[in-house]
């Protein structure tokens, strides 16, 4: 269809082009001279020839050659140019007839005469007619003259004859004085350089319009060959560059018009000033020429307007097509999106709540939707203007019109079968939550009547009044046809929703079951009250009714009473009676679980009312503002701080959202008949919801960025758009206030679960988010630290954070700094990680929302490997030390309250035994790989074997594991338990603790503590795998044996069996088994120099290290914790 379109218009244009064409075709083909006044300019001017416009008797042009005494010295070549162009003027037929020559020569010589007539007769180049010559004037020369003419008259070789003239007289009986100039005798008006700047003029503007009919039959072959692009762009590039040139032509042609007028102008100008003079042939030749070139432009510009005009509607209209087919493609496009998505449009709800959301939703998608049904009706409008027009594409408009019209139709019928689907769906879950409420209401109201009060005829009465009043309100609330409505509901009857009604229609019967029984029951009271009683003695030895008496208390009550009282009463009154008060503490007990119930499903309804709302909001937020920073149509009122900021200001809000929409919320419904089991719903999902703690960490970048640009008017846009009352920053708040939410929704259900089946999910799942929101705060209070230059994240999970009282007292530090550091208080903020402690100094807080969430200034921090406590300070509850290095730094912290100080010490004694526990398990595993390297010990006084000495070097080439001693190899080597009454318990609290219980400090170290020295210990030490400086002197056994010096530094690597250690002479590099009393009193304190601050025992440093977090009390509460 486009191709035959695009042929047909191509045939029209070119059918407008060929009466242009004839037109520019004329003036191109009129003769111009070749040569022209502008190039022989200096020629003409020198005037030895002139044609002056007079004309013989038959009309034969005149050509004049006035006396011009350098005649002779006239180059041939000029003379033959000046020739040329003089006989080119006069129109053909006056050239036919002849030219008349007239040369003046009466203040000559003969010579010249003769030489000037030999020169014409020789060159010049048009038909001559007659030649006359003013001889000489003198006598001589006259006479001379006479006589040479008569004898060389055969030398003029001339076809025409030549006549001597003596006057001007005799001159103008040939030509008229009318034809002759001035000079000649004659009243001819002829000025040399006016008729020379005409010619001028005249031939410049022949040459324009010659040159403007070339450009525009260019012009015009360009147009009716260019062929019409297919899209918008180039078509209309084309037209543009058509116009561009068009105008570029028109103006040429005004340019011309207004330089012939001109020319013109100039012509008529001696005429208009001398009335009574004629103008001569040459004038009027010259005038007509002028206007004829005239009459030929205007008449190409009129067809060259024409040409043009319908040229530029083709054009327009090819546009015009372009744009709607562009603009039917991309609506087409969006009504096919829009097809398409309202077929995914298939869930009908589960709920009342759900069924009203789904129809927001669909009004929202019709919203939406209706500016893109506007626009292709208003394209189908567009197209029917354009056939209503007689556009030349009528055949390919119509049926993209009515293409248009019927996707329009179809969507809002797709639009209207779908609400009226939902309709009937909230009509059905209205039916559902009404039938629903009706028997809450009705077990509330059976849990609610006193059973004591039902025991008289008018108690019983009343009640079964207030029953049968309830049942009739039924009828309006009850599903009162099963199969009925199965019928009238089918279409939205879907698996689940169909099983939704089964249960509710179960309930309802059992409800009205319970009332049936209770209505029978009463009755059967009210009956057996209208009978005679007999009188019973009253029995002052019975108890009294306890509130909630139960049947089997009772009975023992009973059990007690006299035999003569039950023999009085009889059997069948004890039964009775026992019945009796069965039934009521069975009915009070019903009816408080029946409450309990009510209430949970009242928490549970409120829990997913609120998550539904807060769905929809976010939602809501998503579409209504982050969707709209990505529509070009709103870039103009994003302000440039406000760009590429999407993910600042909304953080991962789009995930929060999809998760509570396709997981969350839709397993929170699962539980609405067994609300007390939807602890269980929070568990599975605890992982899921720690995604709130990214977004609580972005929420200080995204208030500082709204509060730059919360003037925007993107945001007034999008909030009128949405008709929100608030602005932004209120719902981004959302998120941060809805986890916290749950945890007051879980405590209320917890209260109302506490004999419930999941009771104990609950509590864990209150425990769980409430975890998750102390994680949140702790993660708001981390990225509030400045100045650490490492990533803290390389520091394990945060343990605990807070701010306490902190005294320093450092060994190295001079003394007035220790003494004024014990007497003023640092408040530092203390963040514990798995692997170190953190010192931060708390900064002022400023600014308004989250910018008042203060800042941590970073001071200094403790890897934990090396870390020790002391978890009582003597005078204060409150205190307890954090020691560095082996006292080293010693850190005095005083919590707010002795309970946070417990929590503290307990963590930092869990990081501790942790540990230590690693610790282990990675020495054993060392020993495991060593024992089949190591030499067996050998007897005493003798040297270990070649054998086992080459195993040793093995062992002594071998790398150490940088987390273990030099030869640590199990659990046998650390420290044994203290003594009874000594370090701490799993179960004692620091504020019960004696001030002199020392628990995880330094002081029961005897490795790593400075205060073991000064109490001195005696007895036989404990010997760990390590770096010994020799202080005693060795007594020498046998040849063999390994040999110690004062000062030698050895090292112990394993020990043996029966108290023997394998110990290698660093000094000496000797090697052998010795017994462990001995090495006892040679080897020095660990702490002594050469130990700990050996240079090549960094490794068994940071072990050291670590060991002195854990006294000797650790090992062990840690055999107690793994036994």
């Amino acid at each position: 269809m486009t191709l035959s379109l695009l042929s047909l218009l191509s045939r029209d244009l070119s059918a407008l082009w060929l009466p242009l064409k004839t037109r520019t075709d004329e003036i191109m083909h009129h003769d111009i001279s070749p040569l022209c006044a502008a190039d022989i300019q200096d020629q003409l001017q020198r005037r030895f020839a002139y044609l002056s416009g007079g004309r013989g008797q038959d009309g034969s042009p005149v050509i004049t050659f006035p006396d011009y005494p350098a005649f002779g010295d006239v180059p041939d070549k000029d003379f033959q140019n000046v020739m040329t162009y003089l006989t080119s003027i006069p129109s053909l037929q006056d050239a036919g007839i002849g030219f008349i020559l007239v040369i003046d020569r009466r203040q000559d010589k003969w010579t010249s005469v003769k030489a000037s007539i030999l020169r014409i007769a020789a060159s010049f180049p048009a038909n001559l007619q007659l030649v006359l010559v003013l001889r000489p004037t003198g006598f001589f020369q006259r006479t001379l003259s006479d006589l040479a003419f008569r004898f060389n008259r055969d030398d003029f070789k001339m076809k025409v004859p030549v006549i001597m003239l003596s006057s001007v007289p005799e001159l103008h009986s040939y030509i008229d004085k009318s034809q002759l100039t001035e000079d000649l005798g004659g009243t001819l008006d002829y000025c040399h350089s006016r008729w020379l700047c005409h010619r001028t003029a005249i031939e410049s503007f022949a040459l324009r319009v010659k040159q403007t009919a070339q450009m525009l039959q260019a012009f015009g072959t360009e147009l009716a060959e260019t062929e019409l692009p297919n899209d918008v762009q180039s078509t209309s590039s084309v037209l543009r560059a058509h116009t561009e040139k068009k105008d570029r032509a028109k103006e040429d042609m005004r340019l011309a018009l207004d330089e012939g007028r001109s020319v013109l102008e100039s012509i008529r100008e001696p005429l208009a000033r001398g009335p009574e003079q004629s103008p001569n042939q040459d004038q009027l030749d010259s005038q007509s020429t002028v206007q004829r070139l005239l009459a030929q432009l205007n008449e190409t510009e009129a067809a060259f307007d024409e040409f043009w005009a319908k040229h530029q509607q083709k054009l327009e209209q090819c546009l015009q097509l372009r744009h709607f087919e562009q603009d039917f493609r991309e609506v087409k496009a969006a009504l096919d999106v829009l097809a398409q998505k309202i077929t995914t449009f298939t869930d009908v709800g589960n709920s009342l709540a759900h069924v009203e959301h789904l129809l927001k939703d669909l009004a929202s998608f019709e919203e939406k939707s209706s500016a893109v049904v506007q626009r292709a009706r208003a394209l189908s409008l567009e197209g029917e203007r354009l056939i209503g027009l007689k556009h030349y594409a009528v055949d390919s408009i119509r049926p993209k019109c009515h293409e248009l019209r019927q996707l329009c139709d179809q969507l809002a019928a797709d639009i209207g079968r779908r609400r009226g689907l939902l309709g009937r769906s909230r009509d059905l879950h209205g039916l559902l939550e009404a039938s629903m409420k009706w028997c809450d209401e009705g077990i509330y109201l059976l849990a609610s009547q006193p059973v004591d009060k039902c025991q008289s005829q008018d108690g019983a009465e009343a009640a079964l009044q207030e029953i049968e009043k309830f049942l009739e309100t039924g009828a309006e609330n009850k599903i009162q046809e099963l199969s009925r409505l199965y019928q009238d509901y089918e279409p939205i009857l879907t698996r689940d929703l169909l099983e939704h009604v089964q249960k509710v229609f179960r309930k309802q019967e059992s409800v009205e079951e319970m009332f049936h029984r209770r209505q029978a029951s009463l009755k059967k009271l009210a009956a057996k009250q209208t009978r005679p009683v007999q009188p019973v003695a009253p029995r002052p030895e019975a108890p009294t009714k306890s509130p909630c008496p139960s049947p089997g208390i009772r009975r023992g009550s009973e059990n007690h009473s006299s035999e003569g009282s039950v023999l009085r009463r009889g059997p069948y009154r004890r039964a009775k009676s026992e019945v009796s008060e069965g039934r009521q503490g069975r009915g009070r007990s019903t009816g408080d679980e029946e409450s309990l119930a009510i209430l949970r499903r009242h928490v549970m309804n409120e829990l997913l009312d609120t998550e539904r709302v807060y769905v929809e909001e976010l939602l809501c937020i998503l579409e209504g503002y982050a969707a709209e920073m990505d529509n070009p149509l709103m870039t103009h009122l994003i302000s440039t701080g406000l760009q590429n900021k999407k993910d600042v200001l909304f953080g991962n809000m789009e995930e929060i959202y999809h998760f509570h929409n396709r997981i969350f919320l839709r397993e929170l419904e699962n539980y609405i008949d067994c609300p007390e089991l939807v602890g269980r719903c929070f568990l599975e999902r605890v992982e899921e919801l720690q995604i709130y703690e990214k977004y609580c960490q972005n929420k200080p970048r995204s208030e500082s960025l709204w509060r730059q640009c919360s003037d925007c008017p993107f945001f007034q846009e999008c909030q009128k758009k949405l008709d929100h009352k608030l602005s932004l920053d209120s719902y981004l708040l959302k998120p941060v206030q809805r986890i916290t939410k749950y945890q007051l929704l879980l405590k209320e259900m917890l209260k109302y679960s506490k004999s419930c089946e999941g009771a104990e999910d609950l509590q864990e799942a209150l425990s769980s988010i409430l975890g998750i929101l102390k994680a949140v705060n702790d993660s708001m209070h981390l990225i509030a630290i400045t100045g650490y230059e490492g990533n803290l994240s390389d520091l394990g999970k945060l343990l605990m954070q807070g701010s306490f009282s902190v005294w320093t007292d450092h060994k190295k530090g001079h003394a007035k700094v220790k003494d004024l550091a014990r007497f003023k208080p640092m408040q530092r903020h203390l963040f514990l990680h798995e692997k170190a402690v953190l010192f931060c100094k708390k900064r002022e807080e400023n600014g308004e929302g989250y910018e008042k969430a203060p800042s941590y200034s970073f001071k200094q921090s403790l890897n934990m490997t090396a870390v020790g406590i002391t978890e009582n300070v003597k005078g204060d509850a409150k205190k307890f030390e954090i020691w560095y290095n082996a006292r080293e730094e010693v850190y005095i912290v005083q919590a707010p309250t002795p309970e946070v100080k417990a929590a503290w010490v307990s963590e930092i004694r869990k990081v501790l035994t942790s540990q230590l526990q690693a610790c282990r398990e990675a020495s054993q595993h060392r020993a495991l790989e060593q024992s089949h390297s190591l030499p067996l010990p050998a007897p005493a006084g003798t040297s270990p074997s070649k054998g086992n000495t080459k195993n040793v070097r093995k062992l002594e080439e071998r790398k150490t594991d940088p987390l273990n001693l030099e030869g640590y190899v199990g659990p046998a080597l650390l420290p044994r338990p203290p003594e009874k009454g000594r370090g701490w318990s799993k179960t004692s609290h620091p504020s019960e603790a004696p001030e002199d219980n020392d628990g995880w400090s330094s002081a029961e170290e005897p490795i790593n503590s400075s205060d073991a020295e000064e109490e001195g210990r005696v007895g036989l030490r404990k010997l760990v795998p390590g770096k010994y400086t020799v202080t005693g002197l060795d007594e020498k056994g046998g040849p063999d044996a390994l040999v110690l010096r004062s000062g030698d530094e050895v090292e112990l690597v394993q020990e043996g069996d029966e108290g023997l250690w394998f110990v290698r002479n660093l000094s000496s590099g000797g090697e052998g088994w010795l017994p462990a009393r001995k090495l006892s009193s040679l080897l020095g304190q660990r702490g002594a120099p050469g130990c700990l601050s050996s240079p090549e025992s960094s490794a068994g440093s940071a072990l050291l290290s670590a060991s002195s977090s854990c006294s000797e009390s650790c090992a062990a509460a840690l055999a107690d914790l793994q036994g």
